[in-house]
């Protein structure tokens, strides 16, 4: 977890994935939420759903421990954490 602490991160989730299991929710309410479709999406700044599929939001550092959680507890494997200056994701099931 070391190589990403100070890193800018982004979250998203990949609905087609999603069981609605709402695991990420209990974690992280902050930055994710499920919606009346009952998938999980994330949340902007402006607590606002990003429902376009691969929208993203910002992890803030405090949080980055429980969206870590969120994405390896994920029983969907859907949620993906990725450094914003490359792309690259460092959580998740696409980590390298």
């Amino acid at each position: 977890m070391s190589e990403a602490v100070g890193e800018a991160l982004e979250v998203w989730i990949d609905q087609d994935l999603c069981t609605g299991d709402g695991i990420c929710v209990q974690y992280a309410p902050e930055i994710f939420e499920l919606d009346i479709d009952g998938l999980a999406y994330v949340k902007g700044d402006d607590d606002e759903l990003r429902q376009a599929p691969g929208a993203t939001a910002p992890v803030p550092l405090p949080l980055l421990t429980d969206v870590v959680d969120s994405a390896k507890e994920c029983p969907g494997d859907c949620i993906h954490v990725r450094r914003v200056s490359d792309s690259v994701e460092v959580y998740g099931p696409d980590a390298v």
